[in-house]
């Protein structure tokens, strides 16, 4: 078996984003094919749907296409694609969302059992996680799983700190009692 140290694998990456950048379609698609997986996972996660999953995570790679002459290396470029990704899907919920959910707010809850128990590609805390409420599930997906801060997510999903705090509680609870009783 072939061990890659990981700043030799960085190496490798930083390599093939400057050929994606120089127009390389052929680097494009290895990189694609080293994110895809973990971009559609994110993606899922956050819309609790596989086929707006999937078209949010290739959304993701068009846009990671036009725009990677703005990745600069200050940062891993999983961490400034899994940015990209994140912000696409919450786009992408933003459009699906019609005029009387929006004036309403009718809350969303997540995939039922069954869609959950049909979705290929989901296991363990993924199945409970697309089954909790759209906000709950956003501010979970963002604060547990991806990393931001309370402050980044009432800036991003357009509520106050304190919002994003009592959702993610909500979402824990809700998790842990779904845990309990499976």
């Amino acid at each position: 078996m072939l061990h890659v140290k990981p700043e030799q694998s960085q190496l490798c990456e930083a390599a093939l984003i400057k050929r994606v950048k120089s127009g390389d379609q052929a680097a494009y698609t290895l990189l694609y094919e080293l994110h895809i997986k973990r971009v559609y996972g994110l993606c899922l996660r956050l819309l609790a749907d596989q086929s707006h999953a999937e078209d949010a995570a290739q959304e993701v790679f068009v846009q990671v296409w036009h725009k990677v002459a703005q990745f600069d290396g200050r940062s891993q470029f999983s961490t400034w694609l899994y940015s990209v990704a994140s912000n696409v899907a919450i786009n992408y919920l933003r459009k699906q969302k019609n005029w009387l959910q929006k004036v309403v707010s009718i809350e969303h809850s997540g995939m039922d059992e069954q869609s959950v128990n049909d979705c290929k590609g989901l296991n363990g805390l993924d199945k409970l996680i697309v089954r909790l409420p759209e906000r709950a599930r956003m501010v979970f997906v963002l604060f547990a799983i991806e990393g931001y801060r309370h402050e980044e997510i009432a800036e991003q999903l357009g509520m106050a700190v304190g919002s994003s705090k009592s959702q993610y509680h909500r979402a824990r609870l809700l998790l842990q009692e779904w845990y309990e009783n499976e």
